[in-house]
């Protein structure tokens, strides 16, 4: 099942993702993402979150659409998206897109890449995306379906991640360690496809950046 969840993003457009929304099994706006949505006319499936961020217009508007309301109490652990999220794979979600989870406050979007590492999430694709590069992680291996020279970086997240090797990219690692605090893969360059990473122990947030402003919503989804 492929989802695709909104995050609230007070100025995220989600006008470029038209054709992904409309092919999606299942659109979960989380909170405020519903405004998002509401802005282009597209009515999630279902809407999660305490609701603070929605507003009366963009809730009607789902309501009237059939969409679920999914209300939680303000004083909660975790973070909208984290709840929307964790719904998808409820739902049986095993390729998961993420829209305007980057940009805006600071701690939320750090909060937003961690949530990448859910162990709920081991068995699912999921990856943030934009609309011109795209976040995911690799625990154990992961095939990259991009362009040659596209520009990738390797971000160990959670700690040091070791064991890394590479097959595709300009500055090959074999058997490598990344530190955390150390910025050693950041911009690789794709030069042969599939580009492939795989790693040992820990993990790795692969970020991948491509030319232009086109949304590769039919490709580019990471495998492995």
């Amino acid at each position: 099942m492929q989802v695709v969840i909104v995050a609230n993003a007070p100025q995220f457009d989600a006008t470029p993702f038209r054709d992904l929304l409309a092919r999606a099994d299942l659109v979960i706006a989380a909170d405020g993402g519903g405004n998002a949505l509401h802005a282009i006319n597209v009515a999630p499936h279902v809407v999660i979150g305490d609701l603070d961020s929605l507003t009366p217009a963009a809730e009607a508007f789902a309501v009237a659409a059939g969409a679920a309301i999914i209300r939680h109490p303000p004083e909660k652990d975790e973070i909208d998206l984290e709840l929307a999220l964790l719904h998808a794979v409820q739902c049986g979600a095993d390729h998961i897109d993420i829209l305007g989870a980057i940009g805006g406050r600071w701690d939320q979007s750090l909060a937003n890449v961690a949530l990448l590492a859910l162990p709920e999430l081991q068995s699912c694709r999921v990856r943030l995306l934009d609309v011109d590069q795209e976040a995911f992680l690799v625990r154990v291996h992961l095939t990259i379906i991009g362009t040659p020279g596209d520009t990738v970086s390797l971000l160990p997240i959670g700690g040091a991640a070791h064991g890394i090797t590479t097959v595709g990219l300009q500055y090959a690692l074999t058997n490598a360690s990344l530190s955390f605090e150390r910025t050693r893969g950041v911009s690789n360059v794709i030069t042969g496809v599939p580009a492939e990473v795989s790693l040992r122990e820990g993990m790795l947030l692969v970020i991948r950046q491509w030319s232009g402003a086109e949304v590769r919503s039919k490709g580019g989804s990471p495998t492995g």
